[in-house]
């Protein structure tokens, strides 16, 4: 059987969700009461980002919503895998999607971007940096 950290990695998959929320504090104590999830806090320059863990297995992130997405409600958003976000972005909007925003690397972990299918989904693809050492 795979670990999760394999499967995530895998070309498709969905591989991480994510929330965005004005009040990441209360979500915090919410989800972790729920699910029983422990939460991993990482400074991340504009704010704290909390890594949600199940199992002692990191499966998900809660984040205060940016300020260039002021007023959206509170949403949780999924990535799927793929080997090349840059060709990833280029092939959705061949086939009918939109860009969103970025690509952007997340330093250490990757580069996504945040997509839009033809119906008007929303969705996130990212290509995971390869590990260090």
């Amino acid at each position: 059987m795979q670990s999760y950290e394999d499967v995530y990695k895998t070309t498709g998959a969905f591989s991480w969700t994510e929330l965005m929320t004005p009040d990441p504090k209360a979500a915090v104590e919410f989800y972790g009461k729920l699910f029983g999830w422990t939460v991993e806090v990482m400074n991340m320059g504009q704010g704290d980002y909390h890594v949600v863990k199940a199992g002692g297995t990191s499966v998900g992130g809660i984040m205060a919503t940016p300020p260039e997405a002021k007023g959206s409600p509170p949403m949780w958003g999924a990535y799927v895998t793929v080997p090349d976000t840059d060709a990833a972005v280029e092939k959705c909007k061949a086939l009918g999607g939109k860009l969103c925003a970025g690509p952007m690397d997340i330093p250490t972990v990757g580069r996504f971007a945040v997509l839009q299918d033809p119906q008007g989904a929303f969705f996130n693809v990212i290509a995971y940096s390869p590990p260090a050492g």
